[in-house]
C-alpha cells in the first residue's frame, strides 16, 4: 500500500499567484521542496501542512487529502 499525500498546493498558488520561491521563504524551507510536494514526491510533516494550511487559510484538509482530489471544472 503506497503512502501518498495527495494535495493541491499548486492550485492554490496559481489562483492566489504565489510563487514557489515566496511560498518557501514565508515557510522556512527550500523552494524545492515545494515542488517536492506539489509533484507528491515528499510528504510534509503534519507541522509543515499545518502551516500551509495556515498560509493559505484554509482548513488542512482542503489542501490535503490521503485519496486524489476529483478534477475541477
Amino acid at each position: 500500500m503506497a503512502e501518498t499525500v495527495h494535495n493541491r498546493i499548486a492550485m492554490l498558488r496559481a489562483e492566489r499567484r504565489v510563487s514557489r520561491r515566496s511560498l518557501a521563504e514565508a515557510l522556512g524551507v527550500h523552494y524545492q521542496t515545494i515542488g517536492y510536494l506539489e509533484r507528491g514526491e515528499y510528504s510534509p510533516s503534519l507541522y509543515l501542512a499545518l502551516k500551509i494550511a495556515e498560509y493559505f487559510d484554509v482548513p488542512v484538509e482542503v489542501l490535503f487529502s490521503l485519496e486524489e482530489f476529483r478534477r475541477i471544472g
